[in-house]
């Protein structure tokens, strides 16, 4: 299954030095070139936590599991003008490649959920990675709170601070 990754989620991993459980959950993620945009500024503005991404995105490191990805379809163009100008570019030119691809979505924005569940995109984030995580046992409950709690001292926004209530048992 392919996976595209917005800022948002690929963010809390990355600022709490955990981006190896994306690599372990999927072997390979995604990201549009205007999300690589959105992480270059990110690191202008002193956000150091996504240094250490440089060396994982391919075609920029041989070896890179992240991989670089452009909308290349006219389809994914018309798609992207159609979305709600609210929505930033990485979004934006996540859920176009999500949707005529037909990869799963890894975003934790609101305004970009919306869009995915309305144009039936496959969809998850921060929270379905984490319990994923622990499901798969890459992690126990234990650390994948801890790793949420993390996330929300640099601050996520989650609507929950305690997985338990989302594990299936």
């Amino acid at each position: 299954m392919s996976v595209i990754v917005n800022t948002t989620t690929i963010s809390n991993f990355a600022c709490i030095e955990q981006l190896n459980v994306l690599q372990q959950l999927y072997n390979n993620i995604n990201i549009s070139v205007e999300v690589y945009g959105e992480i270059q500024q990110g690191l202008e503005e002193g956000y150091q936590f996504y240094a250490p991404l440089e060396k994982q995105i391919y075609p920029i490191e041989e070896n890179g599991w992240i991989k670089l990805t452009n909308m290349i379809d006219e389809q994914e163009f018309r798609f992207l003008r159609e979305l709600p100008k609210r929505l930033h570019i990485g979004e934006a030119s996540s859920l176009a490649i999500a949707h005529h691809r037909d990869w799963l979505f890894l975003t934790d924005d609101m305004a970009a959920r919306k869009e995915a569940i309305k144009h039936g995109i496959r969809l998850s984030g921060t929270l379905g990675c984490l319990v994923l995580a622990t499901e798969r046992k890459i992690c126990t409950l234990g650390e994948a709170n801890y790793w949420l709690n993390k996330m929300i001292e640099q601050d996520y926004k989650s609507p929950i601070n305690d997985l338990t209530s989302l594990i299936h048992s």
